[in-house]
């Protein structure tokens, strides 16, 4: 039989349906177990569906984001570890609307690969749930795409979007910060996921290290350390908007200290931070002295061990404090504002 004779299906052209539904498959026990109070749809509708209770709001807001996780990709690629990923991906969605004081509601995923390999992709869906159940959100639909031609074997990429809500005398948007405020740090877990191609640079290329190298200073690989989820911030955050006066919220991703705690201040207003109390997880340190980085691309890069900023009325601080010990959670003062242009001066340890 020729080839002009030969009844073409959509699996010769690399697109594998059987695949995608058996993945689908895998991955419904763990959408169901993030499904919260106002899920009314279920796996497999072509839109995910979320009521919200209007006894709740006064005047409710919706509020989005959307992000994915960078080049961490090919370090999970590298390992061939894949049940963290996803969490960092919901993690750098709904940390960045707890910003503005919304609460999350649902999250949507988009996973695009050449080849659907079902049980990797259950893996990372996992790992997605995860994310919502510590972000207190459901997970209420997604898109698993197979694009052969577009990704190398065994690779695929992330992306994810989230809605919360808040009423809208309760948004979070800088404008009330006043010279005075005091900042405080909560700590990151570690890298996060920004910075990724820098460090993938100097421990896999320029030092040509394994994932597998273990480093006494780090008490693991540097592998696991760079792939540890990034820290999702709804608790004890959310709880903190309600209580207490948090006046601006700045979620330290790309762009470290230097591009993110500028875009919560009002004209006419700077942060002066001092980072001496600040613990420094050992492994900038490491980046640092490996890559003989200067200081202030470290903290233009990096978190450098805060993963969120917050604005608070000075008169707060200690009630603050107290009421994130007693929920055993770890903070910093790390500065204060004060008026003047420029966004941010940073006294170094």
């Amino acid at each position: 039989m020729s080839n002009l004779d030969k009844k073409l299906t959509y699996k010769d052209s690399g697109v594998d349906k059987e695949a995608g539904y058996e993945a689908v498959k895998m991955m419904k026990s763990h959408v169901k177990k993030t499904f919260i109070e106002g899920v009314i749809s279920d796996v497999g509708g072509f839109g995910g569906l979320f009521a919200l209770n209007k006894d709740d709001y006064n005047n409710p807001v919706l509020v989005s984001g959307t992000d994915g996780v960078g080049t961490k990709l090919k370090l999970a690629f590298m390992m061939d570890k894949h049940n963290t990923i996803g969490e960092d991906c919901v993690a750098m969605c709904v940390n960045d609307i707890l910003c503005q004081g919304a609460k999350p509601l649902f999250f949507l995923d988009y996973i695009a690969t050449g080849k659907i390999e079902p049980q990797k992709t259950a893996i990372v869906v996992e790992g997605i749930a995860n994310g919502c159940v510590k972000a207190g959100c459901a997970l209420i639909g997604g898109e698993t795409a197979e694009m052969p031609g577009i990704y190398n074997d065994g690779e695929y990429d992330l992306a994810g979007f989230t809605v919360g809500v808040v009423d809208r005398e309760k948004i979070i948007d800088g404008s009330r910060i006043e010279a005075g405020d005091i900042l405080i740090g909560l700590p990151s877990s570690g890298v996060h996921s920004n910075g990724f191609s820098l460090l993938r640079k100097l421990f896999f290329e320029i030092k040509d290290f394994s994932p597998d190298e273990y480093f006494d200073e780090l008490g693991t690989t540097i592998g696991e350390e760079l792939l540890k989820p990034t820290k999702i911030y709804t608790n004890p955050l959310y709880e903190l908007i309600q209580t207490f006066d948090i006046r601006g919220i700045s979620h330290i991703t790309g762009g470290g200290f230097y591009e993110n705690i500028p875009r919560m201040l009002p004209s006419g207003f700077k942060a002066f931070i001092d980072v001496k109390d600040i613990y420094l997880p050992p492994i900038f340190e490491l980046t640092q002295k490996l890559g003989n980085i200067d200081i202030d691309e470290m903290y233009s890069t990096f978190n450098m061990g805060v993963g969120i900023v917050m604005a608070v009325n000075k008169n707060q601080v200690e009630d603050i404090l107290s009421f994130l010990n007693e929920k055993n959670e770890k903070a910093y003062i790390m500065g204060h504002i004060k008026k003047g242009e420029g966004g941010i001066e940073i006294c170094h340890r």
